[in-house]
């Protein structure tokens, strides 16, 4: 290592130890996130507080256990073959000062010492497996709190290992989903990088180390640990990495030397397997010169000092981003009226949604302010086509063609004549044949009713989503407005069968737009000339006159009674009258339903709706919150005073540096 490079770290080391020199009266920073991490676990909920921390990362089988367990003292992590961490483990270590006793405690277990760390990993195991079960993985941590006098405080992130093949059960995946939860941990500029990398393999191709550099390109996060010292082929070693000369990283690396598989296997002392790492690097040729600087309680001061010092760094940003969750969820919690417990608040919150129901309902049917315009037809425009467009239509498919009508009027002349054969046949044929048209008319009249029924349920049906929060409230709004509905529905219904009613009772053959035997002369000589006489005709009116109906009756009788020309003379009446009264009814009814459903409907909402809720149901019952809500409220409040409580801590340990000047 050249003279500048070594001078460069060995100042910076010794920078750390002075700027950690004047910690004893204060507060521990370490302790702190170890505190602001209960606050944010015992939240209940996901909270991004971005807390300072260190990541382990690496490779299936690389050391990372070895090395936490060294740290602690105790055999207490899952092992075996393939992904054994497949959640986050959220380590806090804490140094116990003079006690002896050495215990763990879980925060999922509340009270409760775990003095047997066998059955530490026992409940790491039942932990991951009472969340995932299986073989999957997960990115919500376990959090584990050991207390000893023989550590430092520190707080670690034990990530799963990196793999490359799915093993088992695993999912087909399960490269990808790993690599995307470190990811997601060490790409926050809060969080340093432990990257363990076995010494027995090239450093260059390296699962952490190439990891860590995408998100830490400048190295200035990431801290290298190199394992397996001891079991590098014969005649190598591994000083260039270990003197930052080979991939340097601006934190440096440290070698440690872990207990070998045969030595976990029986159950060797860590405390013994330290010595004999310790006494590996002192003896060791390549190695002696820098022994102080390696190994297990080495690496634990170091973590110690740049946590510490990274805690102190990233404060302010920390306390900041605090800030900015704090106003944020303030703003929230006033947006959804957090004292909505208040009867006042409760029924001022009703009139609120019922006013927008009502705007709701009015824009969806006329859409005067919908950002829609131009993309679907909204459902005005729906009620719109059902009345002017598919009504119309429908009454034409039951228009009967012209050679039904004639055969229909036909038989109703030869009905009412009966045995007779008189000269003329009675008005009775022409009204028996409309009125039985006319009683056509009131099937698809109320079709078309069902149909605006249906659409503006479905309107409705959306409009009243705006009440989701409230269940009880949208099942009372959505049940009296659909009695409402069908009420309407059913006076519609009548009034429209009432004015069929009209039209039947009474045949107006006095109608102004009425054809008339007038007009069926008109209509008959007119198409019974040819051309050249047609033209006449139109110039000369006297020919008009010459036409005489009573002759042209006469003369079928007289053809063996014959009623063709009759039949005709009918038909152009009927389809006349026809005319008229389908012209009337296609009229009212958009009228009708707009009067009768439309309007009652919008009357109903604006007026009636909210004092027939209240008049049912106390308000408390209407306002209560479905569970999806209370739950996001609820982690609301409760992300707000996690929130605050973090702050708080902050802003104590802020104090407290302040006065001890560090």
């Amino acid at each position: 290592m050249s003279y500048l490079k070594k001078l460069y770290w060995s100042n910076r080391e010794s920078s750390i130890e002075k700027k950690m020199a004047g910690n004893e009266g204060m507060e521990n920073l370490i302790t702190l996130v170890n505190r602001l991490q209960d606050v944010a676990t015992r939240s209940g909920v996901a909270m991004d507080m971005d807390l300072p921390q260190i990541a382990v990362v690496g490779g299936q089988s690389a050391g990372k256990s070895s090395v936490l367990e060294n740290f602690v003292g105790r055999d207490f992590l899952p092992r075996g073959s393939g992904i054994v961490t497949r959640r986050p483990l959220v380590l806090q270590l804490v140094n116990n000062g003079s006690r002896k006793e050495e215990y763990a405690e879980f925060l999922h277990c509340p009270n409760e010492k775990f003095t047997d760390f066998d059955e530490v990993r026992r409940e790491i195991e039942e932990e991951t497996d009472r969340v995932i079960g299986g073989k999957g993985i997960s990115n919500i941590p376990i959090n584990l709190r050991v207390f000893s006098p023989k550590v430092l405080n520190l707080t670690l992130v034990d990530l799963p290992g990196l793999t490359k093949v799915a093993i088992g059960n695993q999912p087909l995946d399960i490269e990808a989903r790993i690599r995307n939860m470190i990811l997601e941990f060490i790409s926050k500029e809060s969080c340093l990088i432990l990257a363990v990398t076995p010494a027995n393999t090239d450093l260059a191709n390296s699962d952490a180390l190439k990891l860590a550099k995408e998100v830490d390109p400048k190295g200035t996060r990431t801290i290298g640990v190199i394992t397996k010292l001891d079991l590098m082929d014969e005649g190598t070693n591994a000083r260039d990495i270990l003197e930052n000369r080979l991939l340097p990283l601006r934190r440096g690396y440290v070698g440690v030397v872990n207990r070998s598989q045969k030595a976990i296997n029986d159950n060797k002392e860590i405390v013994a397997a330290i010595d004999e790492e310790k006494q590996f690097f002192q003896c060791h040729g390549d190695y002696k010169h820098m022994a102080e600087k390696l190994g297990t309680p080495y690496l634990q001061k170091i973590l110690n000092q740049q946590l510490s010092s990274h805690i102190r760094e990233t404060l302010p940003a920390l306390r900041k981003k605090l800030l900015d969750q704090m106003k944020a969820f303030e703003k929230d919690m006033k947006r959804e009226d957090m004292n909505l417990d208040e009867s006042a608040v409760k029924t001022k919150t009703m009139i609120l949604l019922m006013n927008q129901l009502e705007a709701v309902f009015i824009n969806a049917i006329g859409c005067y302010e919908s950002d829609n315009i131009g993309k679907s037809l909204n459902n005005g425009s729906k009620i719109h086509y059902l009345m002017h467009e598919h009504f119309p239509q429908e009454i034409e498919k039951i228009k009967l063609s012209d050679d039904d009508l004639c055969q229909q009027i036909k038989l109703a002349i030869l009905n009412i004549r009966g045995v007779r054969s008189g000269m003329f046949t009675p008005d009775m044929a022409f009204e028996a044949v409309a009125k039985e048209q006319i009683a056509h008319l009131k099937e698809p009249a109320m079709n078309c009713i069902s149909q605006v029924v249906s659409e503006l349920q479905e309107l409705l049906d959306d409009c009243t989503q705006l009440m989701d929060k409230y269940p009880k409230l949208r099942e009372m709004v959505d049940e009296k407005l659909m009695l409402h509905v069908r009420e309407c529905e059913e006076k519609c219904q009548e009034q429209l069968s009432a004015l069929l009613e009209y039209e039947l009772s009474y045949i107006n053959t006095k109608h102004i737009d009425f054809v008339g035997l007038k007009g069926v002369k008109s209509q008959l000589a007119y198409y019974q000339k040819g051309d050249k006489e047609r033209e006449d005709n139109m110039n000369d009116d006297d020919n008009q006159k010459v036409f005489d109906i009573t002759n042209i009756l006469i003369e079928d009788i007289k053809n063996n009674g014959i009623i063709d020309r009759e039949v005709e003379i009918f038909e152009i009446l009927v389809n006349s009258y026809m005319t008229i009264v389908t012209k009337t009814v296609q009229d009212l009814v958009p009228k009708t339903v707009m009067c009768l459903i439309i309007k009652k409907i919008k009357n109903f909402i604006k007026l009636e709706l909210l004092s027939q809720l209240l008049a049912e149901e106390d308000i408390f019952t209407l306002m209560e919150l479905c569970k999806d809500e209370k739950n996001k409220r609820d982690d609301l409040v409760r992300m707000y005073h996690a929130t605050k409580d973090a702050l708080k801590i902050v802003r104590e340990v802020s104090s407290s540096i302040s006065k001890n000047g560090v």
